[in-house]
């Protein structure tokens, strides 16, 4: 059956950035003299950066206001996706064949926008992608498939022709729940589910060159 859109989550599938999130809660709350939980970080791989900021005032009663929370979380990372951040193998080519194809992509990231649209651009990806969906502009994370279906509105592709591509159990899980067709990309961060995504995923890749649609 022929693609005719393609929905990409951004961290972890497009771009090798799941070091920069690994023990960033943990390093935030550090700055503020506070002692993170055990299991925060697993807590908030579901969370998207404004969840978390609500996360970190109920749980460890920061006084903050939420977009200051989020003005300073950002600028630890902010430098890191501007300068450094790094594509995943084949993900440039991948894009480029599909465009050829006149596939409709776009983003559907946890990821702030002013993050994500820098890394694409300093990459030169962002020109195929026709619009970038974010979890704070949603107003949910992807343990709600409410992004999707928002993406698959802009796109104006069936559902039947359209492909998520995702890296993370939890959104996959919330994916496929949902009635959407799902390619599970290998993240190392990720490793310890690669049974269970293969299991929820129609098809399971290491690279974007390894991809038969």
């Amino acid at each position: 059956m022929k693609l005719e859109a393609a929905i990409f989550d951004l961290d972890g599938t497009l771009l090798d950035s799941m070091p920069i999130w690994q023990g960033l809660g943990e390093n935030y709350l550090l700055q503020k003299k506070l002692q993170p939980a055990l299991g925060l970080q697993d807590a908030l791989k579901k969370m998207s950066l404004q969840q978390a900021a609500q996360h970190f005032q109920a749980a460890y009663g920061l006084h903050e206001a939420e977009e200051t929370i989020l003005s300073e979380i950002a600028m630890l990372i902010a430098d890191f996706y501007r300068y450094e951040v790094p594509l995943k193998a084949g993900v440039a080519e991948y894009l480029q064949q599909l465009q050829a194809q006149n596939v409709k992509m776009c983003i559907a990231t946890a990821t702030e926008r002013n993050l994500a649209e820098s890394a694409l651009e300093r990459l030169d990806i962002r020109k195929y992608f026709s619009t970038i969906l974010t979890s704070s502009e949603v107003k949910v994370g992807k343990e709600d498939p409410l992004i999707y279906q928002r993406a698959l509105e802009q796109l104006g592709a069936p559902a039947t022709k359209t492909v998520v591509f995702e890296d993370a159990l939890h959104a996959i899980e919330t994916a496929t729940a949902a009635g959407f067709r799902v390619v599970g990309v290998y993240d190392e961060t990720a490793a310890q589910d690669k049974e269970r995504i293969k299991a929820l995923t129609e098809q399971y890749i290491y690279s974007f060159s390894d991809w038969k649609g």
